[in-house]
């Protein structure tokens, strides 16, 4: 009886079962989760910049120079909007990992190095377009108290902080010299001008704009160091670097460059090297 009283308890559960599992939908396979959307394309740019004439300036609440214009005629191949965001020269490579701008555009001197590792372990590089070189400024009246690279040992000199020529400055003053670390390029003038240091380390291009002229007819150049390469620098693997690339050479191949660069006054400064940074 009890065996009995088993085998129906047992075949009730089973059919049970049966009835729960065509109940929940059986043999219908669940339900897929959706696909997430890839996100959507770029339609902009960031590049990060400080006021460096005749690279990036601003006038009248708008930004103008060579650099400027290159990054819309990019951007203008690419169909991307192209925007301009002041940065501290210091900070370029922490704002570019977290993604504030998407590139350093701004005469960014691609050989050097910092805080004793070369730029390009810290981004990667486009091609190099244009030659430069750190020269020395100081005041005209003290111009032959510096007549070689080894006068500024022991000196106090200023240069943009993070930059190519801080680097330089470091060589040139050694360890019983001292640097001035100013926010931009530009303020260094006033150091030397004000004789608050013996002279500034100043990418030559806006060196020679500058010196011998208007508020700045006192300072010179006292000499010049080695040539460096200027490129643009990007994320780490961001695919945003070829594309520039190839719109950089296009525009070079076709002249436009070339024009861009003689309104500025720098065409002899201008090449390209389509090996750099690969």
């Amino acid at each position: 009886m009890k065996r009995t009283i088993s085998l129906v308890l047992t075949c009730a559960l089973l059919l049970c079962a049966m009835l729960l599992t065509a109940s929940c939908g059986g043999d219908t396979p669940p339900e897929k989760p959706p696909v997430s959307e890839a996100p959507p394309p770029p339609t902009k740019f960031i590049c990060g910049v400080t006021e460096y004439e005749p690279m990036n300036y601003m006038v009248g609440g708008e930004w103008l120079g060579f650099d400027t214009e290159f990054a819309m005629l990019v951007g203008e191949k690419l169909g991307l909007e192209v925007e301009f965001q002041m940065i501290d020269w210091s900070k370029k490579f922490f704002e570019l990992d977290a993604g504030a701008i998407d590139a350093i555009w701004n005469g960014f001197t691609a050989t050097a190095s910092e805080d004793g590792v070369p730029r390009m372990e810290k981004c990667d590089m486009s091609y190099s377009y244009m030659l430069n070189t750190q020269c020395v400024v100081v005041r005209k009246d003290k111009l032959g108290d510096f007549p070689s690279v080894d006068s500024l040992m022991g000196k106090e000199v200023a240069a943009e902080s993070g930059s190519a020529g801080e680097s330089a400055a470091k060589d040139l003053v050694g360890e019983s010299g001292s640097i001035i670390g100013v926010a931009q390029q530009i303020n260094s003038f006033l150091e030397v001008l004000t004789g608050a240091v013996d002279g500034a380390v100043i990418d030559v291009i806006l060196a020679r704009q500058l010196t011998g002229v208007g508020d700045y007819a006192d300072l010179t150049i006292a000499f010049e160091l080695d040539p460096e390469a200027y490129a643009i620098g990007f994320r780490k693997g961001d695919p945003l670097r070829d594309r520039v690339n190839q719109a950089m050479k296009e525009l070079y191949d076709d002249g436009t460059l070339l024009e861009l660069a003689k309104k500025f006054g720098i065409d002899a400064n201008l090449y390209l090297d389509t090996t750099f940074g690969q």
